[in-house]
């Protein structure tokens, strides 16, 4: 108070005001007269009685002890931080230029007007981030990366509707017009769904996993400004001029023609192939003694050390047991050899402030002996760690909830709706599967922690999408035959073509997102690895369920309303 109230009435021609505030209300504001030392002050002006006893119980309020405890806490050292700008800016240069060179060499001059609208798109985020303040973290890097991916898919959309009305023999500016038309309820209806599941994870996540879905659901708005509007201003200025644009070349005209995959004759392959794999999943789940859970869900320490040189973790874990105190550290190579992540919950219970001295100390004391630093080290009280627990629950419960209501609304029928939430647990369930059979196989950590949340969550997104788009060509063909609904073999012939007339964005859209996500794993750093690593698998797996499971789905629980 002394030394706040010194600088408040530092200046005789412009003294300060401190404000009392309860409860984000401020009751009075006070201008500094003088310095107050000793804790003894008074508070003068035209009061009634009534006022002096209120700003007094509100003084009293302020004086009930609060004592602050640090539940959880990061600590990355500069080593760490520097490595990670340089793997993020590296993973999203080349990323961005994969993309670039795969719209122009598809779709020929269209795939340049599709990078123009993405480069102003990344001038959009950026600038959108800037002036909110964001803080720009690793996964936050690594949403803006998937948005360049996601940003051509509205594009994809609307160039593959544009070839179709080509196809038909329309002229250039009539089949851009039909095509913008169509694909415009696909584009909403995708975005929608993938930015209310941003909203959840922002609601839901804290930390790295906030700052991933702040940049998806910027990228998101952002992105279907540019693919939509900038897009159709640079076709019309192009048309104006009389300059041609063409949608592909030689190598690219006929790809994707006459396809006639039998995806609902097949879907009980497909399901058996996936009912193996969970079954796979659960087994190892039983042997390895449950998931390899993070310290976001079961609280604890976490060091990242490196070494001047390999190390043996059962033999650091041999030195660490006796100095914390017999409790079995989790030793783990992270990346490399030379890189291990000790995980300890060696008092995270106490909560004396230095006690986080004291657990540093005994690691050092074990690590005595080699060259090391320690590039970082997280801490989450078990407290924090349920708390994370509960919100990744409700956030995929109320994801899957928010889902379902979007889809029956937009196309009317719960079958839809069901069918496509009985595909995001499958999604789940799969994801899951894949990290209990791999874990301990792959040369980098399989954890489950917040970051592997935002990753389901994102995976989610993606079969959410891929399986309304599909959903959207059924409803516009029912519309086209003048039926609210059909039955039998002309319902399975109907969803066999719509599948097979959106496998080219499906696979292409697929195709942009993967080699993004590959280039993040490759050089994105270790750190991020294995979240990058869950939204691999999950672009794979939600590709696969948007085409076999999801709207095979909706056959089955359609001939169940049939036959009762």
């Amino acid at each position: 108070m002394e030394k706040i109230t010194a600088e408040a009435a530092a200046d005789p021609n412009n003294k300060k005001s401190i404000a009392i505030v309860l409860d984000n209300q401020v009751y009075s504001a006070p201008t500094v007269q003088n310095e107050i030392a000793g804790g003894v002050s008074s508070i003068t002006g035209n009061f009634t009685q009534a006022d002096t006893k209120d700003l007094s119980n509100i003084l009293k309020a302020g004086k009930l002890p609060a004592p602050a405890r640090i539940a959880g806490s990061y600590v990355v050292g500069p080593t760490l931080g520097a490595q990670a700008i340089h793997d993020g800016l590296i993973s999203f240069v080349i990323a961005f230029i994969v993309i670039l060179i795969f719209m122009a060499l598809y779709y020929h001059r269209a795939g340049w007007v599709a990078n123009f609208a993405l480069l102003i798109n990344l001038f959009f985020i950026i600038g959108i981030l800037v002036s909110l303040g964001a803080v720009l973290t690793l996964p936050g890097i690594a949403g803006i990366v998937l948005t360049i991916g996601l940003s051509v898919d509205a594009n994809i959309l609307i160039f593959e509707r544009v070839r179709e009305e080509l196809a038909h023999g329309k002229n250039t500016a009539t089949a851009i017009k039909e095509g913008f038309k169509h694909a415009m309820p696909s584009i909403i209806d995708s975005n929608v769904t993938l930015f209310i599941l941003g909203a959840i994870l922002y609601v839901f996540g804290s930390g790295p996993v906030q700052g991933f879905a702040t940049t998806l659901c910027i990228g998101i708005l952002s992105s279907l400004f540019a693919a939509v509007a900038i897009s159709r201003v640079v076709f019309e200025s192009l048309l104006n001029r009389k300059i041609e644009v063409s949608f592909d070349n030689s190598l690219t005209r006929n790809a994707f023609k006459n396809l006639a995959f039998n995806f609902v004759g097949r879907r009980k392959i497909y399901y058996i192939i996936s009912t193996i794999i969970i079954i796979a999943g659960i087994g190892m789940y039983f042997k390895n003694g449950g998931l390899n859970l993070g310290v976001d869900f079961k609280g604890g320490r976490t060091y990242l050390v490196h070494f001047d040189k390999a190390v043996n973790t059962e033999d650091l874990k041999a030195k660490l047991n006796p100095v914390f105190g017999n409790e079995t550290p989790e030793v783990k190579t992270a990346g490399e050899d030379s890189q291990v992540k000790i995980t300890t919950t060696f008092h995270i219970e106490d909560q004396d402030i230095k006690t986080d001295k004291v657990v540093e100390d005994a690691l050092n004391k074990g690590l005595a002996g080699s060259k090391y630093e320690i590039v970082s080290s997280q801490k989450v009280t078990p407290i924090i760690a349920s708390d994370i627990v509960n919100g990744a629950f409700y956030a995929v419960l109320i994801s899957c909830l928010f889902m379902f209501i979007y889809i029956v609304v937009r196309f009317k029928k719960w079958q839809y709706g069901l069918g496509a939430v009985i595909a995001l647990f499958h999604d789940v369930l799969m994801v899951l599967s894949f990290y209990t059979i791999l874990d301990g196989i792959m040369p980098f950590s399989l954890e489950i922690g917040q970051d592997f949340i935002a990753a389901i969550l994102t995976v989610m997104g993606y079969t959410m999408t891929e399986t309304v788009v599909v959903f959207d060509r059924i409803r516009e063909k029912l519309k086209e035959s003048g039926k609210e609904d059909l039955h039998g073999e002309a319902r399975n012939n109907l969803i066999n073509f719509a599948l097979n007339s959106t496998l080219s964005r499906t696979i292409l859209t697929s195709l942009t997102v993967f080699f993004v996500l590959l280039v993040i794993f490759i050089f994105g750093g270790d750190s991020i690895r294995g979240f990058i690593f869950a939204l691999l698998i999950g672009r794979i797996i939600g590709t696969y369920s948007s085409l076999c499971i999801s709207t095979p789905i909706v056959i089955d629980l359609g001939s169940s309303a049939e036959k009762k």
